[in-house]
């Protein structure tokens, strides 16, 4: 099949991109800088431009949009132009271009509104209550993706939970950085529980979707590793592999978040561009449970993930064990 992956320059799109290409697809790959992918056709462009992505729609049979605005900061209208527009732009061009299937990757922030998630499957995207532009913005984009679900465009919405690997700047290698500079706190001693995702099984789910969408189509399905664990020791665990002190200072959750909350304004009335140290949502995040029931997901997908937490941690500990990569 040709497929086209949007958004491979980032750390799952990437491995996505590879592991279509090891299966013997013919892949493109469409964003704004170069993938750097081998063996794929590298498209360079926007979600946000249609003469774009009509030009890199070009016989395609599959679809796996993973393009988005991702950050816990910024604009609403820089959310929306991608993640929303960007989002029914590539519907409404695949639909033209004869596309049959498609994965519209999204997230587990969703259908989220801040409580804790203990055990729960995929409630319904609610952008009402979501919390934060990215995750309205996401819930907004797979409404959109699953009211397109057709018996001649069929669509399947995957959330991958907190996806981590080696080469991670969202993630690993921003709680590297600052466990180095001793600016990592746990937020309530790290005890609340979290699922997350291996990259390489996050990037397995999400191709495994497009093969199986007879059993998944017009359906949104949580993707985790299936083990969690107190954020406190995935921290701990990842700040090993990377050769920093683990984070040995605690700050109760309701603090940072109301810390947060005056950070993430002042970010916007100044216009900094980088990652804020602390958002309100970043907060919820590392404060409440986050972990989820994966029963149906590997049934319906015929799957399970082949990476554990610790052998992703080890895989962390070769890639940054050289030290040429911090």
């Amino acid at each position: 099949m040709k497929v086209l992956v949007t958004g491979a320059s980032g750390l799952l799109g990437r491995e996505v991109a590879r592991l279509l290409v090891r299966q013997g697809h013919n892949v493109t790959t469409f964003q704004r800088s170069p993938s750097g992918i081998d063996g794929v056709t590298d498209v360079r462009g926007s979600v946000t431009d249609p003469v774009a992505l009509r030009s890199a729609l070009k016989g395609v049979g599959g679809v796996i949009h993973l393009a988005a605005k991702v950050s816990f900061t910024g604009r609403a209208a820089e959310f929306d132009d991608v993640n929303v527009r960007g989002t029914a732009h590539v519907l409404s061009e695949a639909k033209a271009a004869g596309v049959r299937e498609m994965v519209f990757v999204s997230s587990p922030s969703v259908a989220n509104s801040g409580a804790a998630i203990a055990g729960l499957g995929a409630g319904p995207a609610d952008p009402k209550h979501a919390h934060g532009h990215y995750s309205r913005t996401k819930a907004e984009a797979e409404l959109l993706a699953l009211a397109a679900d057709a018996s001649d465009f069929r669509v399947t919405a995957i959330r991958p939970h907190v996806v981590w690997g080696p080469g991670d700047t969202k993630l690993v290698e921003r709680v590297l950085a600052r466990a180095k500079q001793r600016r990592l706190p746990l937020l309530d001693a790290g005890a609340a529980l979290i699922d997350t995702t291996y990259v390489d099984n996050a990037a397995s789910a999400i191709v495994t979707a497009l093969h199986r969408m007879d059993h998944v189509y017009g359906k949104a399905l949580v993707v985790t590793n299936g083990e969690p664990r107190p954020i406190g020791e995935l921290l701990a665990g990842i700040c090993a592999a990377g050769g920093v002190p683990a984070p040995a200072w605690s700050v109760p959750g309701r603090v940072a978040r109301a810390v947060g909350s005056v950070v993430e304004k002042l970010w916007i009335l100044t216009g900094r561009t980088e990652e804020p140290p602390m958002t309100r949502f970043l907060a919820e995040q590392l404060s409440t449970a986050h972990w989820f029931d994966q029963r149906e997901t590997q049934q319906l997908l015929d799957w399970k993930p082949a990476v554990s937490i610790d052998e992703g941690l080890a895989k962390l500990g070769q890639y940054y064990g050289a030290g040429q990569h911090r």
